[in-house]
């Protein structure tokens, strides 16, 4: 289904309050005729915009969750079985280039159906697609301004109603632009993000990250691994390979999680079916990249990321369990995939979401991330107002060291208990 949706009829006097209940901010607006008019067109068959998807994710800035690939896999594995609805507003300026793709989506719940961005949860980060010259062409204004009629259009339609609107992990910028969602009243992540800007030769980089101490004790733990056998760091070369490797990943950290006491993702529907298909499957096969770190016939780490534009995004990792664990093959393999990254000629190495420490060893880059929620009728205000209060709350946990060290402890004594209790 597509919708053409002419948003054409702004006054430039400034931004009236959301009638969405939402605090959007007031911004100034560029007169009229300097701030090109977008149109819209809203579709839930992906099918249908798949050509000009496809076509714009080559030259627009965004990152690889908010390409075709991703989303349309995401869909048939995961967002299809809840019965969830792809809303894809595609903004084109008065020449018909396009200007930003919103992938959004509709989730019926039990009690409202919600607003949020298609694969939201699995996403590591969500934003709109947009054209290298958006920020140039659209005022923050203007952009406020055309939500919030783009949200009355898709409210003033049966099938696209919602009750609440909820999104999550919105970076602060998109490629060199503000993230223009940043506009609409966002509350911050309990987490940001971590990046790299690797350069291009590995040595130099390893040295400026590293101390001579911390060098040497990388070195250290090298033979000593070696001791277990040869070492070597293996890309997945085929579709099977990289089927394998995958599977032997899921395993490790499906074990790590449980450890910690937490709630093993690859357990929910479609989320193992999902990873192990954009690995293999020839379409995607392109921009994922399986690899793993062999210590004789140990699988002694593996990971699965994506390369996408000048970036290499590291998004699962795992490691082995027993006497090898010590020794950091997790680590090992860290350095091993930013000197492939760097081989390949990327610029950039993303850690994607979280805050662990060692993130911070290597980056030079943070990334802040946002969430928001807001609620549209009565029937989405206990969802709305629920979803806040849990974000609040695990922001404070994250921020606050002492919280934070004693939710850790509780969760892995729980896991620890779970694991004692198996068969």
């Amino acid at each position: 289904m597509t919708r053409a949706t002419p948003l054409t009829a702004f006054q430039n006097t400034g931004v009236a309050a959301d009638v969405h209940h939402a605090a959007f901010p007031r911004w100034s607006v560029l007169p009229h005729g300097l701030a090109p008019e977008l149109s819209f067109s809203i579709h839930t068959d992906l099918a249908a915009i798949e050509s000009e998807w496809r076509c714009f994710e080559r030259v627009a800035e965004g990152t690889p969750f908010q390409t075709f690939e991703w989303l349309a896999m995401w869909h048939r594995h995961i967002g299809a079985l809840g019965g969830i609805m792809p809303a894809i507003a595609v903004g084109r300026f008065a020449d018909g280039r396009t200007a930003c793709l919103l992938p959004l989506a509709i989730e019926p719940r039990r009690s409202a159906r919600r607003l949020c961005w298609l694969g939201q949860e699995l996403c590591d980060y969500n934003a709109p697609l947009l054209a290298r010259d958006f920020s140039q062409r659209v005022a923050p204004g203007r952009f406020v301004a055309l939500w919030r009629e783009l949200l009355r259009q898709m409210q003033a339609d049966t099938q696209l109603r919602y009750d609440w609107i909820d999104f999550e992990k919105m970076p602060q910028t998109v490629g060199v632009q503000v993230n223009p969602f940043t506009l609409i009243g966002v509350t911050p992540n309990a987490n940001s993000a971590h990046i790299a800007q690797i350069g291009d030769d590995w040595e130099t980089f390893y040295r400026s990250r590293r101390s001579s101490a911390t060098r040497r004790r990388d070195r250290i733990k090298r033979r000593r691994i070696a001791e277990f056998g040869e070492i070597r760091f293996v890309t997945a070369a085929s579709a099977d390979d990289a089927r394998l490797t995958l599977e032997s990943l899921m395993e490790q950290k499906s074990r790590a999680l449980a450890r910690k006491g937490i709630a093993d993702l690859f357990t929910r529907p479609g989320y193992r079916e999902f990873f192990l298909d954009f690995a293999t499957n020839p379409a995607t096969r392109q921009l994922a990249h399986v690899s793993r770190i062999e210590v004789g016939t140990t699988l002694a780490a593996a990971n699965f990321a994506i390369a996408f534009g000048d970036c290499y995004y590291h998004i699962l990792s795992s490691y082995c369990d027993g006497q090898l664990t010590r020794l950091g093959p997790g680590t090992l393999h860290l350095r091993e995939l930013m000197a492939y990254a760097i081989t390949l000629g990327l610029r950039r190495f993303d850690f994607t979401i979280g805050d662990e420490r060692y993130k911070s060893e290597w980056c030079d880059l943070r990334l802040k991330l946002y969430d928001y929620s807001a609620a549209v009728t009565w029937r989405g205000w206990p969802a709305s107002a629920a979803a806040k209060v849990r974000r609040r709350l695990k922001r404070f946990i994250k921020q606050t060291p002492l919280a934070w060290q004693l939710v850790s402890r509780l969760r892995s004594a729980a896991g620890a208990l779970v694991q004692r209790r198996a068969p």
